[in-house]
């Protein structure tokens, strides 16, 4: 599929019904909401709620060290 294809104009993601963006390969459209994509099979996207497939975000250093120091003062750490 073509980044500028009429078509992404009106796909929408057959769980939350937002919009699709055609992901960097082009072999696939993203839902950055639900961090899921949907692969694209011989020109035909695969739009069924069981075809799509989980997005792993890459961490973003210190994330962990953020969060972990973001604990109200006096509470236990679970670590």
């Amino acid at each position: 599929m073509k980044p500028d294809s009429p078509l992404l104009k009106i796909l929408a993601c057959p769980l939350d019904k937002g919009p699709l963006v055609l992901d960097e390969t082009g072999d696939a459209l993203y839902n950055p909401r639900l961090h899921r994509r949907y692969p694209i099979i011989d020109g035909i996207p695969q739009l069924l709620p069981s075809s799509g497939e989980p997005v792993v975000e890459p961490a973003v250093d210190g994330a962990v060290e953020q969060e972990h120091d973001a604990l109200p003062a006096g509470l236990p750490d679970s670590a």
